[in-house]
This record gives C-alpha cells, sequence and structure tokens, in this order.
C-alpha cells in the first residue's frame, strides 16, 4: 500500500493540505481519528525526538502504540532478516513507521508490505517528515516558501535532511539555494542533478549570509562516516556565532534538525532569529497530520 517513503510521494498540493491540517490542530483539542489503530514505530536505529514525537502523535489521536529502538531490542541482533521482521509487523498494526541506517531500507518495507509505510529516516537517503517540519516552519514565519533565498550549511554529503529538503523545495520556487560546505561533505551530484531551481555551492558562509532569507544548519554526524579520521578533519568546520548571526538579515530565520552538538552557539538561542526549538514543536501536529492522511484516508 502507499506510503510516505520520500518527500517525492507529495505533490504541492499534498504538502500545502497537510499544512493547512497542521494549522488547524496547532491550537484544537485532538481528535481520535485513529482510534482502534496500532501504529508500529519500527527503529532499527536509535531515535530521541522523531520516535517520541511520532508515539505521541499516534497516541493523541487515539491510536495504540507498539515498537522498538535499536536492533538489539529485536529478533534482529539473532539474524533476522528486516523483510521477516515487516511481516511480522503487518500482522501486528494498521501503520508501519520506521527508521533504519540502510538507504532505501523504507523502499523495501513498502514493497513487502500491504500496510502503509512512513519513512522515519533511511541512512543518508531522506527524511520526508523532517522536510514537512521545516518547510512548514517557513511557511509559518514568512507567509511562503516561494522566492527565498535558502543557505544550507553544514554534513550536505550524509545529511538525509538536506536531500530530502532540497527534494521538496522542487515542488516550490525557491530563489536561489546556497549549499555551504567542506569539500569533502559538499552535496552528492545525483541530488544536485535532479534539482529544478538555482543553486550555488559556497565554502565560506560569511560570503553570501546576508543574502540568506531561511539559514537551515546540519550537525555534522559522526555515524555517519566510514572513515574516522575524515571525520576528525571536518567535525568542527562550521559554527554559527553571535557575529554571524549578526551578518543576517533581520527577518531571516534559522533552523536546526537537531540534536546540535556545537555547529550554533548556545547563545544564539536568544536571537530571535533563532527559530529551530519552534520547528521542534511542530513535529507533533505535522506527524498527526501524516499518520491521518495515511491511516484514514489510504485505510
Amino acid at each position: 500500500m502507499p506510503g510516505l517513503v520520500s518527500i517525492y510521494d507529495l505533490t504541492r498540493q499534498d504538502m500545502e493540505e497537510i499544512f493547512e491540517d497542521t494549522e488547524k490542530r496547532l491550537n484544537a483539542q485532538p481528535r481520535k481519528e485513529l482510534s482502534g489503530k496500532i501504529v508500529s514505530l519500527a527503529f532499527f536505529e536509535p531515535s530521541t525526538r522523531t520516535y517520541l514525537s511520532f508515539e505521541t502523535a499516534a497516541k493523541k489521536l487515539g491510536a495504540e502504540v507498539i515498537g522498538f529502538t535499536g536492533e538489539e531490542a529485536i529478533s534482529v541482533a539473532k539474524g533476522e532478516s528486516l523483510a521477516d521482521t515487516v511481516r511480522m509487523l503487518e500482522n501486528y498494526s494498521d501503520i508501519i513507521v520506521m527508521r533504519h541506517r540502510f538507504d532505501g531500507a523504507a523502499k523495501f518495507a513498502s514493497r513487502v508490505t500491504s500496510k502503509p509505510v512512513i519513512n522515519a529516516g533511511d541512512g543518508k537517503h531522506e527524511h520526508p517528515t523532517q522536510t514537512l517540519i521545516d518547510l512548514f516552519t517557513v511557511r509559518r514565519n514568512f507567509g511562503f516558501i516561494d522566492n527565498l533565498t535558502f543557505g544550507l550549511l553544514g554534513d550536505l554529503k550524509y545529511a538525509r535532511v538536506v536531500n530530502s529538503l532540497l527534494r521538496g523545495l522542487k515542488a516550490f520556487r525557491p530563489k536561489l539555494a546556497y549549499l555551504i560546505s567542506p569539500e569533502p561533505l559538499a552535496a552528492r551530484r545525483e541530488i544536485l542533478e535532479e534539482l529544478n531551481y538555482p543553486y550555488r555551492e559556497v565554502r565560506e558562509p560569511h560570503e553570501v549570509i546576508g543574502e540568506v532569507d531561511v539559514l537551515y544548519v546540519t550537525r555534522i554526524q559522526k555515524e555517519r562516516f566510514v572513515d574516522e579520521q575524515e571525520y576528525e578533519r571536518v567535525k568542527e568546520s562550521y559554527k554559527v556565532d553571535l557575529k554571524l548571526v549578526e551578518q543576517m538579515k533581520k527577518d531571516a530565520i534559522i533552523l536546526h534538525a537537531l540534536p546540535r552538538v556545537q555547529e550554533i552557539d548556545r547563545r544564539v538561542d536568544k536571537d530571535k532569529r533563532a527559530k529551530y526549538f519552534e520547528q521542534a514543536s511542530y513535529g507533533v501536529p505535522i506527524r498527526m497530520s501524516v499518520l491521518v492522511k495515511y491511516g484514514v484516508e489510504k485505510a
């Protein structure tokens, strides 16, 4: 059954409908729209925010929740295949929300089950519900997404949130995307070849920071590196500090999918342009909208 494996599974109209639905949920009492449903949270990779926000979203909607986080807690640790685990979850639940360390795992899962699969992050591939949160935050702060200049800063090679966001922006009309990273962490060619809007690769953020409307900061993820020496060389490439923020437009915003390590100075938190905690607060209502879309409309 169709689910949400990639942000490409959604048209602009689909995204706008999710955003409108999310707006209605922000200050409303949740309705038990998934009463009688069971949501599986199959997190083969550790997670805190994404797992808990999906769990909270499902419970607010009246669903029962089953699941795990980490392979050591399930039969995969004994050698069970991904396909067998997914088929087991199909017998127990109505929706499968899955996070996995391997690229393409969610797509594979969607092919071996008749239940909708929602991708909660697969390797360095995609994280579509995070992209919905990101774009919703932009929309709330500006009233629109089109014709804005985006700056994506940090790990653009391994960060799945970047891949999803770059792809998600194809449904809109960004003015320009600055891709700011050290050479070893530059965005992958196969992603850039898909884009239908202008972009420019940059090494130093101060060169373009004054033009950016949305600064999207990414953590340099040690767990994605095969070579630890490569990680050591780039781990502290950039830091968004007050000096850099002072060069930004007054109405610009700073986003981060979290967790952060050292890439944003904590003193920036008090700046009105820092919107990453606001961004995180939209995780539950966005995921409520997604669960309803695939748990009710696709039932």
